[in-house]
Parts: C-alpha cells; sequence; structure tokens
C-alpha cells in the first residue's frame, strides 16, 4: 500500500509542511486558519475546536484552540475526544458494504427478510393532535436494503424531526434518537419497526433512524455485536485506538465537554439532551451500540478511517473496501423526487456529483458528512484532501457552517 498510509498510522498525525505544498501557500493556510477559529472562539460561536486539514495522506493543518472544558479552562489538545455522533454513520456503512462484498445480502432485498417486524411496517395517514392517535396505510413496496442506506425509506427521526406528528408519535412509543439509549438494540429496532414511516420508501429522502436499522443488520449478517464488528474488522486494523462506543475510564479526562447556547452564550450541558440521553453518554457502558451516531473519537483516529476510503480500501494489504465498492458508496443513488440538483446521497454519505457541483468548492467524487454535536468532515479524493473540524456545540443553528467555511480557506489557499 502507499507509503503515505504507513507513514500516518506508525508514526501518528503532527503538524507539518509537506513537499506537495508550496511553504507560502500552507502558511497563507494556517494564517487563515488560525484567524478563524480565532474569531469563532472570541465571538462566543464555539468554545474549542480541532482542526485536521490532509493534504496526500500527510497533515498540513493540525492544531487545537480554546476550551476542552470552560468550567475549568482545560485547554483543547489535539488528542482531545469528540462525540462524533452521525461521523458513525460512514463506518456502519462500509461495515456494511465488507458484508456486502462478502454476499451476506443484496441491496435491494427487502429489510423484512432479516429484521421481521419491518413486514408490518405501515405508512402514516392521519393524525389526531389530541391524543397523537394516528391511522396507517399500506407500504406501496417493501423498505429495503438501499432504502435504509440512503435514508429514503421514510424512517424519521422523533425528537430532532421537524414533523410535529413523528415528535409525537415517537415520543409516546419511547423512540429515542437511539445515541446513549439503554436497552437492547434488537428490541428497539423491532419497536421502531411498528412505528409509521412518514412517506412511502423511495419517495423522499428523510433523515432518521435508518443507519441504527442498519447497524443491527451488521450484526445479523456478521453474528457479531457492532462493537465487536467494528473493533475487529475496522478500528483495530487501521490502528484506530480512540474510537469507541463506550469510552474507556483510562480515557475519560480526554472526552470534551458538550456546549448549548443559553442566556449567557455557549453553556456546559448538565441536562439530559434529546429526550432523556446523558450529555456524558460515553462514559455509560449500559447503553446499546448506535450506528447511526454512538461513536466517539479524535480527528487523527477518524482521519485514519477517512484515508483508507481515499486511497482505494486497502491499507497495509489489509483489505475492506474494493474501489469498485467505495465508488458505490460515493455515487449519488437519489432517484426520481428524491433527487435534487442541491443535495446528491450516496450509500451513507452526501456526494458532489456533475449534477450539484456547483454547490461547493470540493471536486467531483468527493463525499461529506458532519454530526449533532458541530462536527464536520469531507474527503475529496480527485484532489487527496481531507478536511475535519471537531467542536462539541449541541444542534448548532448553523448546522452545516463550519465544514463549508474550512472547505473554502482550504481550496481558496490551495
Amino acid at each position: 500500500m502507499k507509503t503515505i498510509i504507513s507513514t500516518l498510522l506508525l508514526a501518528g498525525l503532527t503538524y507539518t509542511t509537506t513537499a506537495q505544498v508550496k511553504p507560502v501557500v500552507a502558511n497563507q493556510l494556517e494564517h487563515q486558519i488560525d484567524q478563524f477559529a480565532t474569531r469563532k472562539i472570541s465571538t462566543g460561536e464555539i468554545t474549542g475546536t480541532t482542526i485536521l486539514v490532509l493534504k496526500d495522506g500527510k497533515p498540513i493543518y493540525n492544531k487545537s484552540f480554546g476550551y476542552a472544558d470552560t468550567d475549568t479552562k482545560k485547554p483543547m489538545q489535539n488528542d482531545n475526544i469528540f462525540r462524533v455522533a452521525s461521523f458513525t454513520k460512514a463506518v456502519t456503512s462500509v461495515a456494511a458494504l465488507m458484508l456486502l462484498e462478502e454476499g451476506r445480502f443484496r441491496l435491494d432485498e427487502p429489510v423484512s427478510k432479516y429484521i421481521p417486524a419491518f413486514a408490518q411496517t405501515k405508512v402514516l395517514d392521519t393524525f389526531n393532535a389530541a391524543d397523537s392517535s394516528y391511522t396507517t396505510k399500506p407500504l406501496a413496496r417493501p423498505i429495503t436494503i438501499r432504502d435504509i442506506m440512503t435514508h429514503t425509506s421514510g424512517i424519521e427521526y422523533g425528537a430532532i424531526s421537524y414533523d410535529p406528528r413523528i415528535h409525537a408519535i415517537f415520543s409516546k412509543a419511547g423512540l429515542t434518537v437511539a445515541i446513549g439509549t439503554h436497552g437492547s438494540l434488537e428490541d428497539f429496532i423491532n419497536k421502531l419497526a411498528a412505528a409509521p414511516l412518514i412517506h412511502q420508501p423511495g419517495e423522499a429522502f428523510t433523515y432518521g433512524l435508518n443507519v441504527d436499522v442498519l447497524g443491527r443488520l451488521v450484526e445479523i449478517w456478521s453474528g457479531q455485536t457492532l462493537e465487536q464488528f467494528f473493533q475487529q474488522r475496522i478500528f483495530t486494523p487501521l490502528g484506530m485506538k480512540d474510537t469507541y462506543f463506550h469510552l474507556p475510564a483510562s480515557k475519560a479526562n480526554r472526552l470534551v465537554t458538550l456546549q448549548e447556547k443559553g442566556s449567557h452564550g455557549l453553556q456546559k450541558i448538565t441536562h439530559p439532551i434529546f429526550e432523556s440521553t446523558d450529555p456524558m453518554y460515553p462514559l455509560d457502558t449500559t447503553t446499546f451500540f448506535s450506528g447511526g451516531g454512538g461513536l466517539s473519537s479524535t480527528a487523527a483516529d477518524y482521519a485514519r478511517f477517512l484515508l483508507m476510503l481515499q486511497e482505494g480500501g486497502t491499507v497495509n494489504g489489509h483489505h475492506f473496501l474494493s474501489p469498485a465498492t467505495i465508488a458505490l458508496f460515493t455515487s449519488n443513488q437519489l432517484m426520481g423526487n428524491a433527487n435534487s440538483d442541491a443535495f446528491q446521497f450516496g450509500l451513507g454519505v452526501a456526494v458532489i456529483s456533475p449534477r450539484n457541483k456547483h454547490m461547493l468548492p470540493i471536486s467531483v467524487g468527493s463525499f461529506y458528512w458532519c454530526g449533532a454535536f458541530n462536527t464536520h468532515y469531507w474527503v475529496d479524493p480527485a484532489k487527496k484532501i481531507i478536511g475535519i473540524i471537531l467542536t462539541q456545540e449541541h444542534l448548532p443553528e448553523d448546522f452545516f457552517g463550519l465544514g463549508q467555511n474550512l472547505q473554502h480557506m482550504v481550496y481558496g489557499a490551495l
């Protein structure tokens, strides 16, 4: 495998200027990002951040700013651990695609083949706001695994749904956003299957608990828990030593505190988030493994995962995915009314295609996503650029802002 990968894995990530980036350009980029991060902290938009940019597999920017804990004024460090939330989705999708390459399933098979409870799933028809009762109508066709991976199944997120009907129905059924939830993943998914879909499968892109369903499918196909599969098949081979569903107590001091906007700016969260999630859920060993958002990680660790995808799916002789499968993963899968000129989505990540290349500065073939606590990443295989910016602000108003800011700075300089 290429030297850039093995160098990164063995030596770790440190700030260096590579031969591929001229010193004047690297200095310009460093100055711009430094000023950007400092300004965001001084205006109270964030309390701390870690920013990592890779070019040709090597870091050209790797710095931290502000505080990991505002109460104690503990400085942010490059090895601080963040709740990366929906960064988890790409890992779960890769796990599923690894099993696809083993012939464990096909993308257009019905989910009910593997989780029988989905054979009874129906679509919301009428809703009574007075008591949250509702009626349903039958599915026009079964939910497929491709629907699950592209968020076109009609499965919603309850607590963060923009639809008050789904919010009420999910709340009444005890369906959470899955992050930091206790109990059994199997039971949770069976309960989800009994809830109504917001629309017919394939009809629209609706961001929801789909990848938690996919995580359960990975368990069924592999015969392992999601945690076991991730550790044995992805994290250990990639040298990802700081990525967990359940953070070890020995690393608890590196976990960044979670913030939210209050009457006096950003403040540390000490109450449950979403419906009932403890903000310190990474330290709770009794929660189930949320494939849609349960992981915590560092910028360097997650970069190892993204580099594997950028470089074709094989690292130091260890095969994860073939280039053909990665191409499928990063190709737009949205069809019909679900497709648009502004937004394209592959099998687990947002993608840039010729149709929406006007939206962002990153190249056609790039993919990206973000997390509920203001974490962002993108991978540009054409230009060999990876960007990661991590903070810990709960459900920021400008959800894609920081990631897009960083993209424009990087591409403006390079």
